[in-house]
């Protein structure tokens, strides 16, 4: 197959955060890049909106991050664990960091990087463009098919990276291995208004042994996050909605009005099934994943949106040394990414795993 209708250095499947940063830095690098996604715009939903101070750290080495700022973050600056309507723990920022999470609203996010990348000559994107498989030319993956508005396309690469999220197409396409990691819960998500004077915290609560988040928005909005028991949600919606949701209240007395006003139904809530992942190799005969696509993260500890813009950072160091023959950029180069990233990912796993199972110990009597 030799009839392309791109050619690029690297091709970059998916345009969340993790690929849209990559794409970022590899083309301002001057290395050619092709970024694919899906969808035919950026207001697509995820849910890690939270960075962290290492997260922080990647936009301001790159200065991306007063940009960003420009267009809307809001600062968290403390942690509450609440109980029967009151505080009962509080945990403060690192006065060097300064908060305990940002939000960040997911399309200002890449919004910013997609304006940035968009005037570089070495940038293409393809919107609405769906991957349907992978081309092989010897013993090596070179390039990716795909649908573009309904039409066939070809795109040649020396090297795909698969940035396309937990149910990446590009892990399934190579037949990458994988794991699944089950929590014991599923999550139910919903946005509300902030109540007036709603100060920029994430509040923890107890509900009948499970966890009750809510996590302030930038623009005014809270966020809430009930653990459930896993595979419980369609026995929970036969039931009557009203006492699920005065146990909301019971939790966060200040909420009542903008619960009762804008949380009216099972309909208002979002059900996320909470699974965690991780793959026995990451590379493979000129393909590599990264970010959820190749370790999915639960919810616990906002590390997802973090570990993805990490991965995009040091596989952007390691393609960077090949500018110019990408071409020999082979699995034992791309294994470097792999062995720098996988412990402090499954690190990260494991932690996710202890907080969720020790959560009740922070509302123990002291």
């Amino acid at each position: 197959m030799n009839n392309y209708d791109y050619k690029a250095d690297v091709c970059i499947v998916g345009a969340g955060p993790g690929g849209a940063l990559l794409a970022y830095l590899l083309a301002s690098n001057g290395i050619s890049t092709i970024l694919v996604e899906r969808n035919d715009h950026i207001n697509k939903e995820f849910r890690g909106e939270h960075l962290n101070e290492i997260g922080e750290e990647i936009l301001r080495k790159y200065d991306l991050f007063e940009d960003l700022e420009r267009k809307g973050l809001l600062r968290m600056e403390r942690v509450e664990y609440w109980d029967h309507g009151e505080v009962i723990k509080t945990i403060w920022p690192d006065p060097e960091i300064g908060h305990v999470g940002i939000h960040v609203p997911q399309n200002h996010l890449l919004g910013l990087l997609l304006e940035k990348s968009r005037p570089l000559t070495d940038y293409t994107l393809l919107m609405n463009t769906k991957v349907i498989g992978l081309v092989e030319e010897d013993d090596h993956y070179s390039g990716v098919i795909a649908k573009q508005d309904g039409k066939e396309i070809m795109i040649k690469s020396s090297l795909i990276v698969g940035a396309d999220g937990r149910f990446s197409t590009i892990r399934k396409l190579a037949q990458f291995p994988i794991s699944k990691i089950h929590h014991g819960y599923d999550l139910l998500w919903a946005r509300i208004p902030a109540p007036k004077n709603w100060e920029p915290t994430i509040r923890m609560a107890l509900v009948d042994d499970d966890q009750l988040a809510l996590f302030t928005q930038q623009g005014g909005f809270v966020q809430i996050g009930w653990n459930i028991p896993e595979g419980s949600y369609p026995m929970i919606r036969k039931q009557s909605f009203t006492p699920f949701i005065n146990k909301l209240i019971a939790a966060f007395p200040e909420l009542k009005d903008t619960v009762t006003e804008n949380i009216r139904s099972w309909n208002d809530f979002i059900l996320l099934q909470v699974q965690s992942s991780k793959s026995d190799t990451w590379v493979k005969d000129r393909v590599v994943i990264m970010g959820d696509a190749a370790h999915t993260m639960s919810p616990t500890g906002a590390f997802g949106l973090n570990s993805s813009l990490k991965d995009a950072e040091v596989l952007y160091q390691i393609i960077q040394d090949y500018k110019g023959s990408i071409q020999h950029l082979g699995s034992t180069e791309l294994e470097r990414f792999e062995k720098i990233r996988r412990k402090k990912v499954e690190e990260e796993q494991s932690t996710q795993l202890v907080k969720e199972a020790s959560f009740g110990k922070q509302f123990a009597l002291v």
